[in-house]
C-alpha cells in the first residue's frame, strides 16, 4: 500500500475535523490529492482562531482518504474525506512550506500506518464553515495595513511579518 499523503496545515481542532468529516476548506488540485491514501493535519497554532492545544507545526491526526469533494461552504475549495482516523504527535513533521497544503510520504514524515490505531469516522454532524479569515467584513469597513497582513498570514500558513504589501496608486 502506498503511504502517499496529502498534508495540511491547520488551525482546526481534532473535535471540528471529526464533526465536518475531514479537513477543509483547501485549495488544491483534486486529482492529485485523490491519489493520495492518506491526510495528515498538521498544528498551525499561530492563527488567531486557532482551536486544538497541539505544538506549532506537530503532526496530530492522519486520514485514510475516502473522497476529496467541494467544501460545502467556500466555493473552489475541498473537504479531503476520512474513512478512518488516528491520532498522533509528531513534533515538527509542518517544515514551514508557503502553501497550507502539500504532498509527502508517511515515512518521511517519520509515521507508520501499520502502528496506527485507527478508528472508524463518525458521521459527519456539521458543516463546514467559512474560516474568520475568509468572512467578509462587516459593513465593507476598511482593512488596516496589520489586518490584511494577519488575513494573509492565515490563508498563506506564514507569519505576518513575512508579508508585504505593496500599494501602487
Amino acid at each position: 500500500m502506498s503511504d502517499k499523503a496529502a498534508v495540511v496545515f491547520t488551525a482546526k481542532s481534532i473535535e471540528r475535523i471529526l464533526r465536518e468529516g475531514g479537513t477543509s476548506s483547501w485549495r488544491l488540485d483534486r486529482n492529485h490529492a485523490r491519489q493520495c491514501v492518506f491526510a495528515v493535519c498538521t498544528r498551525n497554532a499561530n492563527a488567531d482562531w486557532v482551536e486544538g492545544p497541539e505544538a506549532h507545526h506537530a503532526a496530530f491526526l492522519v486520514g485514510k482518504i475516502s473522497d476529496v469533494v467541494p467544501a460545502p461552504s467556500a466555493e473552489g475549495r475541498y473537504l479531503i474525506q476520512f474513512s478512518e482516523y488516528a491520532l498522533v504527535n509528531v513534533p515538527d513533521a509542518w517544515k514551514g512550506d508557503r502553501n497550507p497544503v502539500k504532498y509527502a510520504d508517511l515515512k518521511d514524515l517519520g509515521i507508520e500506518p501499520a502502528k496506527l490505531k485507527w478508528k472508524p469516522m463518525p458521521e459527519p454532524s456539521e458543516m463546514s464553515e467559512p474560516m474568520p479569515h475568509t468572512k467578509p467584513l462587516a459593513g465593507g469597513s476598511p482593512l488596516t495595513m496589520a489586518e490584511a497582513k494577519k488575513g494573509l498570514a492565515l490563508t498563506f500558513g506564514v507569519a505576518p511579518e513575512a508579508i508585504e504589501i505593496t500599494i501602487r496608486g
